[in-house]
């Protein structure tokens, strides 16, 4: 099986321990965090990776130190992907994981450019329109790139909706050249 089912896999797993637990939000920032860690902590990441240590002995450290502070389920479901020697996926789960959730919550995330910082009220009008546009909750992350100068350019999924002022004046120096000649 290729890494990224495989990461999926556990994915799903993680998303029916979490909704049995009742927290869909709280399990995903937690595999966040702890694939954070991984990617942030050079010592975590080599333990984890190091063939001196056991599988049952990495468990049994990461037991010992999560057991007072996560889920015994969430503890247990980590021993689980160390024992299977799984644990360079924890990053791809957690995303797999985010990705799940948004589906299981009709959840679409948007990327949208603007020409200047935008503030609260605009950033609550964008989530309405795309939500009207989508049919979905969306979660706009916003990317400010003056040389849209004005308007903006959403992209949600493969559907990118440009309404820039710079693309608004290409297309009119299009028309204008285009009668022109």
């Amino acid at each position: 099986m290729r890494e990224p089912t495989i990461a999926r896999n556990y994915a799903e797993t993680l998303v029916s321990l979490a909704e049995r637990a009742g927290d869909l939000d709280g399990w995903g920032q937690t595999i966040t965090q702890v694939a954070d860690a991984i990617e942030s902590d050079p010592r975590l990441a080599n333990f984890l990776s190091s063939p001196r240590a056991s599988a049952k002995r990495k468990v049994e450290i990461i037991t010992k130190a999560f057991q007072d502070t996560l889920p015994r389920l969430f503890v247990r479901f980590l021993g689980a992907v160390i024992s299977n020697r799984r644990q360079h996926l924890i990053p791809q789960i957690a995303s797999e994981y985010a990705l799940l959730v948004d589906e299981i919550q009709g959840r679409v995330h948007a990327r949208v450019t603007v020409a200047s910082e935008p503030d609260d009220a605009l950033r609550a009008i964008v989530e309405k329109q795309l939500g009207t546009v989508t049919g979905k909750r969306v979660v706009p992350h916003f990317i400010v790139k003056p040389e849209i100068l004005g308007g903006m350019i959403a992209r949600v999924g493969d559907t990118v909706m440009d309404g820039s002022l710079a693309r608004r004046l290409e297309t009119l120096r299009g028309r204008m050249l285009g009668r022109a000649s």
